[in-house]
Parts: structure tokens; sequence; C-alpha cells
């Protein structure tokens, strides 16, 4: 007995040993990150149909899987409040049966092909994507062109899709971090909420859906995009057969961004109003930023500072949100931020989540990283890892027919060649500390700080935190997202 307790006792020391250890080592010195790898961005061909289809394929034939994807280049911004939603429930109702498919039959073939098949919208586009083996590439390509050119639009679908998002929004709306989001869509960005809210989704007809899909999917607004085994003579062979009867139609496309803007010599505090909805008995509170930033396009080169900007402040675990919120103080499992981008401006947020008594301490620390950003060059120590995160994270994606037909799409989307893929290393590269300083005093200033939780839990420490900030209160019974103030009272 006393020779095992000996030796339970000589693990536990030389496992404590070993933790102490590995401890010293991780915590002593961070390795340096490794040099950027180089990147194989393969060549896309590009042809166009009679009806003004274009047609993009990448050949990458290393393993035999295909990517297809159909791009329309309209989304929620051709939808009003009052049909909020609308361009997503005509994605998704693409594939809930044609009029030789029922959707049960649509999903058994492409399960019978070890294919899957998706579809959906945001706010710039909407798309239906397939994956498949390069043998069963015709197949899952026939049933695609199916569901894009002649869906069904069933009643008893429509009223089963209304019903599964009425349920998500409901439970969605009780959640503080969507509820930030809903807000924001219209308050700050001057937008509608792109998943629907409850009167639009309830309002929603065959006969809106219908419409939609007649107007909006044409195919001189369109990109079939093809990534993976497949040669560029097959790509073209298929995409005539089964999309050369797709008719044009005389629609534009809707290029709607937001309706806010920062006059010129008008006050740069970082903050413009601050908003707390709110949420009794919520658990947590969820602190946000919101700014709409105007002349800022995708396309233009201030986009690889706005990706620097946005890995340094809030892109993963070691940017400055995250270190400061979560690691230095343990407010939060988590702090980001993101560029939601628009035909002719970007909607810039941060985002984190805290317990309702550490809200107003985060909102300050939020509102210090942002001007730390503005005032501060960052030294190339902290930022030349942030390029490094970037340029790994594009190769990566690039190297799967997924990844590399969702960064082709980004680029149609938005009406930027091709070729800008070819750019990407080295731009992200070319960005210093000034750039980053200057896009962010520049542009990140006059937003709007939402809270939403619990405001008993937060109230007093937010009057002494921020003396001088009226903060608008809005209790979440009173919220109405199609009044621009987010008040009933305050709806015409």
């Amino acid at each position: 007995m006393k020779m095992r307790i000996a030796e339970c006792g000589l693990r536990m020391c030389l496992l404590l040993a070993l933790v102490v250890t590995t401890e010293s080592l991780s915590f002593a010195q961070i390795p340096e990150p490794g040099p950027a790898r180089s990147v194989n961005i393969p060549a896309v061909r590009e042809s166009k149909l009679k009806n003004g289809l274009t047609v993009a394929v990448v050949e990458k034939r290393s393993v035999p899987l295909v990517t297809v994807q159909l791009l329309v280049k309209d989304g929620a911004a051709s939808e009003g409040i009052k049909k909020a939603g609308l361009a997503d429930m005509t994605a998704s109702m693409l594939t809930k049966g044609t009029k030789t498919r029922t959707a049960e039959q649509i999903a058994e073939e492409m399960e019978f092909l070890g294919a899957s098949i998706n579809s959906g919208a945001g706010w710039n586009s909407s798309s239906v994507t397939i994956g498949v083996t390069s043998d069963k590439l015709e197949q899952a390509m026939a049933i695609m062109a199916d569901v894009v050119l002649n869906p069904a639009f069933t009643q008893a679908e429509l009223d089963l899709l209304k019903a599964q998002t009425l349920d998500g929004l409901k439970y969605n709306l009780t959640q503080p971090a969507y509820l930030a989001n809903y807000a924001a869509s219209v308050y700050t960005f001057r937008e509608h909420p792109a998943g629907g809210t409850a009167a639009s989704v309830e309002s929603m007809t065959r006969s809106d859906i219908a419409g939609f899909h007649g107007l909006r999917y044409a195919p001189q607004h369109s990109i079939l995009i093809f990534s993976g085994d497949v040669d560029v003579a097959r790509a073209n062979s298929l995409a005539a057969r089964l999309f050369d009867s797709w008719p044009r139609t005389n629609t534009p496309v809707v290029s709607r961004g937001s309706a806010t803007s920062v006059a010129a010599g008008s006050e740069r505090a970082i903050v413009r109003r601050m908003v707390v909805l709110d949420l009794p008995g919520a658990g947590q509170a969820s602190v946000n930023y919101y700014t709409a930033i105007d002349s800022v396009r995708r396309s233009g080169n201030e986009y690889y500072a706005t990706s620097v900007l946005n890995s340094l402040l809030g892109g993963g675990y070691s940017s400055r949100l995250n270190q400061e919120i979560r690691i230095k103080r343990g407010l939060s499992y988590g702090a980001g931020s993101s560029f939601g981008w628009r035909g002719q401006n970007a909607n810039f947020s941060t985002r984190t989540q805290t317990k309702n008594e550490s809200a107003a301490e985060v909102a300050e620390l939020v509102i210090a990283e942002l001007k730390r950003l503005a005032d501060t060059d960052a030294a190339e120590a902290e930022i030349n890892p942030r390029r490094l995160v970037l340029t790994g994270g594009f190769g990566r994606n690039l190297e799967t027919t997924g990844g590399l037909t969702a960064a082709l799409a980004d680029l149609y989307s938005f009406g930027i060649p091709a070729a800008e893929l070819n750019r990407y290393m080295t731009s992200v590269a070319a960005v210093g500390p000034s750039n980053v300083k200057d896009f962010a005093a520049k542009y990140l200033y006059r937003g709007d700080i939402i809270i939403v939780g619990d405001y008993a839990k937060f109230k007093d420490d937010l009057t002494k935190r921020f003396p001088n900030m009226k903060v608008e209160v809005i209790k979440i019974d009173e919220l109405n997202i199609e009044s621009p103030t987010l008040r009933k009272s305050d709806i015409p």
C-alpha cells in the first residue's frame, strides 16, 4: 500500500512539473509568425451565353469534386420593409418543388447522387449552389437548372416556410444579439432586416414570390460559376444546354445603400447616439457599435485597409477587442467586429455579449478601442500577424472548390473582375499602420451604441460612465422596426 501511495505521489509531482513547464513555455515567448505562403490562383475562364448569362470556369483537378453556383446579382436591396425577407424566401422556395419535382423528390435525387443543393439570399445577391462529384455533374446540374427556371411555388410549401420563418423569428426576437442587429438595420443603416419582420413574413403571398422571381432572376444579371474537376468545354456545354432558353428581362439590378451620411465639418465624436432596448429578465446584455460608411466601396482600394483594420480590431481571438474584453477582464466569451458591404457603401459594427452588470463598462471599452485605432499607429509587430492571418485564411479558402466559388461570387456580386483575386495577397501586404489609422480617423465616428439587456441592472453605471450622453431607452414592448425611431408611438 505504501508503495502505491509513493508511486501516485511521484506521478502527481511529474504531472505538476509538466504543467508548470508547459505554462512557462507558453507564456514566456509568443512565437513569431512564419513567412506568408504563396498561393496558386487558377485562371478564371469567362464566356457568355446568347441570353447574357456569364459562365465562369475555374479548373481545379486535384480532387473529383465540383461546386457550381448560380449567382443572381439581386437580393434584399430590391425589397422594401413591407416585404422584408422576400428575396430570401424566394430563394428558399426554389428547392421546395418545381413543375416536375416535389421538394421530397429534389432532396431524394440529390441524396442519391451524393450531392448537396442550397439556396438563399443576402443583401446584394441570391444564389443556388450545388456540390457534387464530377462524374455526377450532369445529373445534379439538371436538377439545379430545374429549380432555378421552373419553380412551382406551391401554396402548401409557402405556408410551411412562413410558419417555420415566423417560429424562428419569434425565438430570435428574444435574443439580445439578434435584437441589436435587427434594430440597427433601420436605426443606423436605414435599411431593413433582410430576414424579414413578423408583419412582412405574414403578409407574403405566392404572387409576391413569383413576382420577385420573374423580375429579379434574369440571365443578364447572373453568373454561373464552376470550380473544381471540370474543364471549360464541358462546363460551357452544360451551361448552354441547360440555361440557354432562360429569357432575358428588362429589369435593372437594384443597388441600394444606406441613406445616412456624415456632413463635412460635423462634430467627430465616436458616438452620436446611445440606445438601450430594455429586455427585462435577459440573462445577458448585447453591447454593439454601428456606423454607416458612405463612399467606401467593396471595389475600392480601401477595402484592403478595412480588412486589416477589422482583423486588428475584432477579427479573432487575439484581436484588440477580444484581448481587452475577454482575455484581460473576463467580461465576455468573445468580442468581434465586421464590415457589411453594399453597392455604394459599407456598414460597420462591433459586437459582444456580457453580463448585464458590466454592459456600461464594455461599452466604454469598445469606444476606447475605436478611439485608439483613430489616434495612434499600430506597431508593425502587432499589425504584421494580422496581415498574415488574412492572407493565410485567403489561401486556405481557395484550396477548396466551395471556398474558391464563394470568393468569386463575392467579386461578381459587386461587379469586380475575377482577376482581382490575384491582387489580394499583395494588396493586404501593402497595408501599413498609417493606412489603418487614417481610415479609422476618417470613417469610424458618429456611430450608435445599441445595448440590449435588462436596463435596471446597468442603468446607474451607464449614467455614471456617460454623464453627458442622452440615452434613449425603448422598452421591448414599444419596439416597432417600421419606425425610424424604433418606437410604435412614432409611426405616422
